[in-house]
């Protein structure tokens, strides 16, 4: 029996992950922060803790870590959040700080296998250079980083690994998508514009696919971005308006150099305001006027994951926002 602890598992990617270890035999464990999404959200064999973990001490973790095989670091701040600038410092303290200590508490206890959530922003961030995000975007550093300490902290007693996850798509019981923040840019419009660019997507099922895959056959130090789709943001739009019924409403490719202007004065009323997003709204407009694309053939035959139907699951998740 393989004995797994997922920090978050009460999440979306860490619920569906403990779904899918489950039917392969995994003894799982679980610390999640409250309150529970549903009473009955995860069956009766997995012990779930409720609590914050980066409040226990050092041996309360460790005694939670004793006999486990294999960590899931499902946790942390993604980029979608505005903290209080500068920016870096919030994602430090959030992401790198916690995740090397229970990388080396971890190592302590014992766990032969970690793997962190990281975000396929790193990906890009070491794939395209000339846009400076390695040290100029606080989120896609802090997750580098994130990345480093971890592999270190395992270096020659635990293998380290990390998943880099484009957009992600499928529902939960309890909790409502993220993807609901998308749909003011398409209800009621008539007219929306978009950058040129795409992006990679995968759904959860596949997220605990490769999840288990990395556990699994995981190298030290990889650092696997996985992808199923490549889909244009134009098409991923439309996909929206097609859900909503807006049969009329146009999505229409904007120039960079027309869209830009509005995304640099975004980031000018953060400053004003004394917040600072983990990539500067500028950044995000180079990035969304760019192919964010993953080949699945660089990752899928090493963890293992199958092939889905990411439209499908999209359409499903945007039908759920609106309920």
């Amino acid at each position: 029996m393989k004995n797994v602890f997922i920090l978050g598992g009460t999440g979306l990617l860490g619920y569906h992950t403990v779904k899918e270890m489950l039917k392969r035999d995994y003894k799982v464990s679980t610390v999640s922060l409250p309150p529970m999404p549903t009473e009955d959200l995860l069956p009766k064999e997995v012990a779930c803790h409720l609590g914050n973990i980066n409040e226990m001490t050092d041996e309360e973790v460790l005694h939670l870590l004793n006999g486990i095989d294999m960590f899931v670091y499902a946790a942390g701040a993604d980029e979608r959040v505005v903290p209080v600038a500068p920016a870096v410092r919030f994602y430090y303290e959030q992401n790198v700080l916690p995740t090397q200590r229970l990388a080396r508490l971890a190592r302590e206890a014992g766990v032969k296998k970690f793997l962190v959530y990281g975000s396929y922003f790193a990906h890009f961030a070491e794939k395209w250079p000339e846009l400076n995000m390695e040290k100029g975007q606080a989120y896609p550093r802090t997750r580098l980083l994130q990345e480093e300490v971890a592999i270190l902290e395992g270096e020659g007693k635990m293998d380290v690994m990390s998943l880099r996850l484009p957009y992600i798509f499928g529902t939960m019981p309890g909790r409502k998508p993220l993807w609901e923040m998308f749909l003011p840019q398409v209800q009621g419009k008539e007219f929306v514009p978009v950058l040129s660019g795409g992006t990679a997507m995968v759904t959860v099922q596949q997220v605990a696919e490769a999840t288990i895959g990395a556990l699994e056959y995981g190298q030290h130090g990889g650092k696997y971005a996985i992808s199923d789709t490549n889909m244009k943001l134009q098409e991923f739009f439309q996909i929206i308006a097609d859900v909503l019924g807006q049969k009329e409403t146009i999505i229409q490719v904007v120039p960079l150099e027309q869209m830009k202007p509005a995304y640099i004065k975004i980031d000018e009323q953060l400053a004003e305001e004394g917040r600072e997003q983990g990539m500067h709204n500028a950044v995000i407009a180079e990035v969304q006027n760019r192919d964010a694309y993953i080949d699945p053939e660089d990752t899928m035959p090493i963890l293992k994951y199958k092939k889905a139907d990411v439209r499908a699951s999209i359409v499903e998740t945007i039908k759920e926002c609106l309920k």
